[in-house]
């Protein structure tokens, strides 16, 4: 049903997002930076990570296809992709991993940082699209669906925006203890979703629906 697949589209890219985890990054990104200045490269990061996120979901089955790739195996790579990134969301190293890319990019110049490494890897990074492409090739070709994954993937980055314009506050709200208790809960979440998504690809190529 509709309403099922907008639940799970919205929990799953929610989770592999994690909005909430943007605000300190990007507070580190853009030290010194004005208000002006900081809005810029927040939208800027969001419309990128949307073109971005967008083309692989309407067309990254193509992309998978000419590889000759049979999408139950790119279901079970894809759910290990995620299942890792859950691992290192439960045990306190994804955040890590962002703080050290913001670290080392921190010196570019504001278009850059928007691009890279906002826009590309920390919100459309390969967990965000592999998926996505999942998450477009559940709706197996129902133009509605599709048209709610693009709605999904829209309402999930205008969050990051809204955190993003926000982050000092958010950053507050949170403190460090609320951060990990957050990411350790959609870890968890995560984890169940790409064990799901190993599943469906396991039962599709034990039923001989492998292409």
């Amino acid at each position: 049903m509709p309403t099922e697949f907008l639940l799970k589209a919205f929990a799953t890219l929610f989770v592999i997002v994690d909005p909430l985890a943007l605000a300190p990054v990007f507070l580190a990104l853009t030290i010194g930076l004005g208000e002006a200045e900081r809005r810029q490269i927040a939208v800027r990061a969001v419309i990128i990570a949307f073109c971005v996120l967008a083309a692989f979901a309407l067309g990254g089955q193509r992309f998978v296809a000419l590889l000759g790739i049979s999408f139950p195996a790119f279901r079970i790579a894809g759910g290990l992709l995620l299942f890792f990134i859950a691992f290192e969301m439960l045990f306190e190293k994804r955040q890590a991993r962002h703080a050290a890319t913001a670290e080392a990019a921190r010196e570019g110049e504001a278009q850059q940082i928007a691009a890279f490494p906002l826009a590309i890897p920390l919100i459309s990074g390969p967990g965000a699209i592999t998926a996505a492409m999942l998450l477009a090739a559940s709706a197996q070709g129902d133009y509605l669906r599709l048209g709610l994954l693009i709605a999904v993937i829209a309402l999930v980055l205008s969050l990051c925006l809204v955190v993003a314009l926000l982050a000092a506050r958010v950053d507050r709200f949170l403190g460090v203890t609320g951060r990990i208790v957050f990411s350790r809960l959609l870890g968890v979440v995560l984890a169940a979703l790409a064990v799901q998504f190993v599943v469906d690809g396991v039962l599709e190529l034990a039923g001989g629906t492998g292409r």
